[in-house]
């Protein structure tokens, strides 16, 4: 049977990685550092997807340059201490090799930078598994289609081809920005309330599970 998709295209935080804890709480030691008001673990997670600079500025918008560049410094610091103690999702080392080898293409577009990105590939030894990535200080932050319009371009993959799988809504309205189809991972950053109205094709409480809807497709 032909495969529905000819690419799929991951997001990394909160759709691979367990680390949307993790991020927020940073963002939270970050602000205090800085003596901005501390984020709620919520508004902390909703800018979990969006490029770093672009995360904090959103959380203070009085802020100046000066004042989030001391925010990201200081968030990077607090982030760092634990990347290296961060793991992936259940049932990710598994099944992505499979999803590669039963004819998908996979890439990640992601708001982590490319420094940090490569870092936690090499990490976790998923780099070769990826055709293609992309990241928030190569494109436009994440909801604008720039990320995704770079890879199905990379790849000669037309929108209706593709499948983006992240768990925020910046994630599904990007694929609604490039055209693409989406599928939401409900144990992330953000709740699935908030991104049923995105209309995801399909929703997952578990990686297993989406990747066992792709093959069986």
């Amino acid at each position: 049977m032909p495969k529905p998709f000819d690419l799929l295209i991951f997001d990394w935080d909160g759709t691979l990685m367990d680390s949307t804890g993790t991020i927020a709480r940073s963002i939270q030691r970050a602000f205090a550092d800085v003596g901005l008001p501390e984020p709620t673990d919520t508004q902390a997670r909703f800018v979990i997807g969006y490029g770093l600079t672009e995360a904090m500025a959103y959380l203070a918008p009085g802020a100046d340059e000066v004042t989030i560049g001391r925010v990201v410094e200081a968030y990077r610091h607090y982030y760092l201490a634990q990347d290296q103690s961060l793991v992936l999702y259940d049932g990710v080392r598994e099944w992505l090799p499979r999803l590669r080898d039963a004819g998908y293409p996979l890439a990640v577009a992601t708001g982590k930078s490319r420094v940090g990105l490569d870092r936690v590939l090499a990490h976790t030894g998923l780099g070769e598994l990826f055709e293609v990535t992309r990241t928030a200080d190569e494109a436009f932050s994440k909801p604008h289609p720039a990320m995704l319009e770079y890879i199905l371009d990379y790849m000669d993959v037309t929108p209706d081809r593709a499948l983006m799988v992240g768990d925020t809504t910046h994630d599904l309205q990007l694929a609604i920005n490039a055209g693409t189809r989406s599928a939401a991972m409900t144990y992330g950053a953000h709740p699935l309330a908030d991104m049923l109205p995105l209309a995801p094709l399909a929703h997952f409480d578990a990686f297993p599970a989406l990747a066992r809807w792709l093959l069986e497709a």
